[in-house]
């Protein structure tokens, strides 16, 4: 890495299954980032909510939602990632999305499906957890539940920078959130980044928010304010990464294992 990375975190009142509405709500807040970001972070399912109605929301990665954040990228010269339900091969996804200005485009499926509100009935798991690079920065991603379970964003060797969850995390489990994102920057050594929703779903449930970002060392760097819209900006330093990782080298003693799917 050479270059510091700012990043912004977008936590906003998601409108129930109503895609136009939370495509335009977001247009007209990312705009106003123009030239202030590199990368924006939209919450989990930012389209439509944590919905569970796939056959009527889903779309492949040349439908309406990954068309538009394609056009936001270019236009507002940064790369924009979070997640939609995607369809492919008759099968359901909550899948993460990475889109950068220049068009190169990354996914991620959600590896561990919310069995408590049916997500494993609609939704298949995926498999694979692919880092990406982004000028100068190795970024991987995770949605929500994933946050559970440690093994999964383990970071051997210093794989990756930059570790998202992108959520839809409810306030009645609120007061893990932050200290599991604080947990998984100090074990992984790297800058760790939570954005959550505000607002209530369909099915009733309320968000408070509480989007976060971490730095290595697990001290918080920027929390938007609970229960409020907000787009939060801060600048991750490739500098003070390397040198903390270079004085405390945690990663020469890892235990070497590997995850069998």
């Amino acid at each position: 890495m050479e270059n510091d990375l700012r990043i912004s975190l977008l936590q906003f009142p998601i409108e129930w299954e109503q895609k136009e509405k939370n495509l335009q709500a977001c247009e007209s807040r990312l705009k106003g980032n123009k030239g202030k970001t590199d990368l924006v972070v939209l919450p989990e399912m930012f389209t439509t909510g944590f919905s569970m109605n796939a056959q009527s929301l889903a779309e492949d990665v040349n439908g309406e939602t990954i068309s538009t954040v394609k056009c936001w990228a270019s236009s507002l010269d940064m790369a924009v990632t979070g997640s939609f339900i995607a369809c492919e091969d008759g099968h359901y996804y909550n899948r993460a999305f990475f889109i950068t200005p220049d068009g190169q485009t990354y996914y991620y499926d959600k590896r561990h499906l919310f069995s408590m509100a049916g997500e494993t009935k609609i939704y298949t798991a995926g498999s694979k957890r692919p880092i990406i690079s982004y000028r100068g920065w190795n970024i991987c991603l995770q949605i929500c539940y994933d946050l559970r379970f440690p093994v999964w964003s383990r970071n051997q060797d210093h794989a990756y920078d930059l570790l998202i969850y992108m959520a839809n995390w409810p306030e009645v489990r609120s007061s893990v959130w932050q200290p599991l994102l604080q947990a998984r920057a100090i074990e992984n050594q790297t800058y760790v980044c939570g954005v959550n929703r505000t607002g209530v779903d369909g099915k009733g449930f309320n968000y408070i928010g509480g989007s976060v970002l971490f730095s290595p060392k697990g001290e918080r760097m920027g929390c938007a304010y609970n229960r409020k819209q907000c787009l939060l900006t801060r600048t991750l330093s490739a500098d003070k990464l390397a040198s903390f990782r270079r004085k405390f080298p945690v990663a020469n003693d890892q235990d070497s294992f590997q995850i069998n799917l």
